[in-house]
């Protein structure tokens, strides 16, 4: 069913921004980057880290975009060098730049719609994310540990489940499983369909025969308890029958991690991460793993192959862990040398785009 457009008109000033010339440039910015096609999400990110800045120059009487130099944007970028979060952690330097990059992006924006006669961010240094791992990979017994936390034998335990076996066997990103409809899963051929994705990016994936049989019950059992009509065709809802957002996404993963008596940071993104690092440790080459996760590239000198589903679909069954049945001896194999460097290549990349997604 299609949702209705939103009416037509001038954009709105959020209630939470300064009435400032700054602002009015913003809703431009912001109904420029909806025209020219950016995709909700970027839009989203960008109207959070704007607003932040905004409300920081309007603190210092900053009131136009022609008050702002290239020395007030430095000091911007200390500011959030020295912020702390509610738990009194700082930023990291990816969201230090994730934050940043959309005012540059603003800045950039309004030279050439002629708000300015020069860019004063065209000079900004962006910070340098250092190369981190993620605090925790899950291992394979920590990840069933989590999965048997499910109460099955209720509806949302049940639907928490499958979503799990979802999570840990595609390692699609919290957005995207959230996005997923019901025909966007064929779980007689096991393979999953992500339509736009991070990037606007289509990727045609495999699903596991065990997370495919978790999905069916949910299916059959479940979700048709959830529907409120008219029903848009999510596969995960909620228990008012609104689609699941990513925010309960992560909640959901989080209580199961906390049931199982685990305090590592992260939620959702341990089962991309432990996804992708259990079927390179079990032999799965590097660039099957990239087309699962749907990464343009893993380094700067890597290109980026296209490999048939059927290809992908024989290697994700030979090396995930995750399987219905298991032969003898058909336990997760310890990570040759050969890959160690790619192990930590990828965990790298995997890193970044966890704190990136906070």
């Amino acid at each position: 069913m299609l949702r209705a457009k939103k009416p037509g008109g001038p954009r709105r000033r959020s209630p939470e921004l300064p009435d400032n010339a700054m602002t009015w440039a913003l809703m431009d910015f912001l109904a420029w980057s909806e025209t020219t096609g950016a995709t909700e999400s970027t839009i989203t990110t960008r109207k959070q880290a704007l607003i932040v800045f905004v409300r920081w120059a309007a603190e210092r009487s900053l009131a136009r975009p022609q008050d702002v130099t290239l020395p007030i944007l430095e000091r911007y970028q200390r500011y959030l060098f020295h912020y702390r979060k509610s738990n009194g952690e700082a930023l990291g330097y990816v969201s230090q730049r994730s934050r940043l990059t959309p005012v540059k992006t603003f800045f950039q924006w309004l030279t050439r719609a002629r708000y300015l006669l020069y860019n004063p961010a065209s000079e900004l240094q962006l910070p340098r994310p250092s190369k981190k791992l993620p605090h925790h990979v899950l291992t394979p017994a920590e990840v069933e540990s989590i999965l048997a936390q499910a109460d099955i034998k209720t509806a949302s335990g049940l639907r928490d489940r499958a979503m799990l076996e979802l999570l840990y066997s595609t390692g699609v990103r919290r957005m995207e499983v959230t996005r997923l409809k019901c025909y966007d899963v064929d779980t007689d051929a096991g393979s999953v369909m992500v339509r736009e994705g991070k990037g606007r990016r289509d990727r045609f994936i495999p699903i596991g025969a065990r997370a495919c049989a978790w999905l069916t019950r949910y299916l059959h059992e479940v979700r048709p308890l959830l529907i409120v009509e008219p029903d848009d065709g999510y596969l995960f809802l909620a228990d008012y029958g609104e689609p699941i957002n990513r925010n309960a996404a992560g909640g959901i993963t989080r209580r199961y991690i906390e049931r199982a008596g685990y305090t590592f940071p992260g939620s959702c993104h341990l089962f991309r991460h432990a996804m992708a690092t259990h079927m390179l440790e079990n032999g799965a080459d590097i660039r099957y793993i990239q087309a699962m996760l749907g990464h343009a590239k893993l380094t700067t000198t890597e290109i980026y192959t296209q490999v048939s589903i059927l290809k992908l679909k024989e290697i994700h069954t030979a090396t995930h862990p995750a399987r219905l049945e298991r032969r003898g001896g058909d336990n997760v194999k310890p990570a040759k040398e050969d890959v160690a460097d790619e192990r930590v290549e990828l965990l790298h990349t995997l890193a970044m785009e966890c704190e990136d997604d906070e």
